[in-house]
This record gives structure tokens, C-alpha cells and sequence, in this order.
């Protein structure tokens, strides 16, 4: 007898660890400009350094990152 997988389809969420930390970051996207806030834990102290940075450089155009912690949990089955 072959030996047979049985595959079944499982639900899942994902959805924002209420336990984990939120990080902000601000990047310049001027051509040749490396200018960065480096991680903040609060986004207006990443929009600070943005508008600090363009008011000095004259740049105006920056990428915003939002990075947060995921869980993962299964249908019907409560997170911790």
C-alpha cells in the first residue's frame, strides 16, 4: 500500500498583536540622499524628522514604513 498525504483547508486570521511593539520610520526618497529618522515609537517623531530634514535640504518627497507585530490565529480558536 502507498502511503497518501490528506490535505484540509484551515482558516486563519491575521491581525495586529495587541502585546507587540508599533515602529515608525521616515526615509528620504530624494535621488542620492541616504537621510533616514532610524525606528521611533511614535509616528509623529518620524513626521518631526521629515519635515525637519526637508526644511533643512529642501527635499519633499520620503517614504513612510509602519512596521507592528502579526498573530496568526486559527478560526475559532481565541488568541492568548
Amino acid at each position: 500500500m502507498t502511503p497518501r498525504a490528506v490535505y484540509r483547508h484551515v482558516d486563519h486570521t491575521i491581525r495586529h498583536a495587541p502585546d507587540g511593539d508599533v515602529t515608525y520610520a521616515a526615509f528620504c526618497a530624494t535621488a542620492d540622499c541616504e537621510a533616514r529618522s532610524g525606528p521611533q515609537g511614535r509616528q509623529e517623531a518620524a513626521q518631526d524628522w521629515a519635515l525637519r530634514h526637508a526644511g533643512l535640504t529642501g527635499h519633499r518627497l520620503f517614504r513612510r514604513v509602519y512596521t507592528d507585530h502579526a498573530e496568526v490565529t486559527r478560526a475559532g480558536v481565541r488568541g492568548r
